[in-house]
């Protein structure tokens, strides 16, 4: 059996993960903000330190996978903060993570997201992806919370693809997944907005399958990538939602 860590692992589709990979026989280790084997604020330089430093030596033989799937909604203000969990936070724990993984040859999967794709602002972008973190989350705090969170969500899938070549060379797959609406209580938390209750109603609605997805639909896609099965999948994103992207974008793939 493994050993695997998962950020965001209370709640949501981290906790989904986690359950899975427990009732598969594998030993998981959370790292959240709280009800976590490691209690971390990945929105602060020292809070990701921390979660790093501690999972070193928890983990100090090595880990078969690492999810980063901690993340904040387009509802949650300031929309720096988003900024600071969904990018700089995760590709910061998935960097340190990367050593770990590859003694012994295993994976790395990111949760991304649907809003991935569209086209945002290159100035934002260019911010993220040069890590200017305070000159990034002052310009996050200028957009709206949607655009704050998937120009996010695009600069660390972005950054997934540019770097999956180097760590396969390292002995670690990394992909991505891009889950569509997904009955989690951050995503509750956004419905009962008055900002986001109309949008999302009608998305939810458009869904091509004709339900919501469920936080084990996603687990069940991390699962898949962390495992050997999937063993010649590295720097792809799988979309896992209902079809709502072929519906969105028929001739893009």
């Amino acid at each position: 059996m493994g050993v695997y860590a998962v950020t965001g692992g209370a709640t949501g589709i981290g906790a989904a993960v986690k359950s899975r990979l427990r009732t598969e026989g594998h030993d998981v280790i959370v790292i959240d903000i709280k009800t976590a084997d490691i209690q971390a604020d990945l929105s602060t330089e020292e809070g990701r330190g921390r979660a790093n430093s501690e999972l070193a030596c928890i983990a100090v033989d090595g880990l078969d996978g690492f999810v980063a799937c901690a993340g904040l909604g387009p509802h949650v203000m300031p929309y720096s903060l988003i900024t600071r969990v969904n990018y700089f936070g995760a590709k910061a724990s998935v960097e340190a993570a990367r050593d770990l993984v590859a003694k012994k040859n295993g994976s790395i999967v990111i949760v991304s997201s649907t809003s991935a794709v569209f086209d945002y602002e290159n100035g934002f972008l260019e911010l993220l992806h040069g890590d200017k973190e305070e000159e990034a989350c002052t310009a996050a705090d200028k957009l709206d919370g949607q655009t704050a969170y998937g120009a996010a969500k695009y600069a660390l899938t972005h950054w997934m693809r540019q770097h999956s070549a180097d760590y396969a060379a390292r002995g670690v797959r990394m992909n991505a997944i891009a889950p569509g609406y997904t009955n989690t209580p951050l995503n509750a938390m956004a419905q009962a907005s008055s900002a986001y209750a109309a949008s999302i109603a009608e998305y939810k609605a458009s869904i091509p399958v004709g339900f919501a997805g469920e936080p084990e639909d996603q687990a069940s896609a991390v699962c898949y990538l962390l495992s050997p099965e999937a063993r010649f999948i590295c720097g792809s994103v799988l979309f896992v939602d209902g079809g709502s992207d072929a519906q969105m974008r028929p001739h893009k793939f």
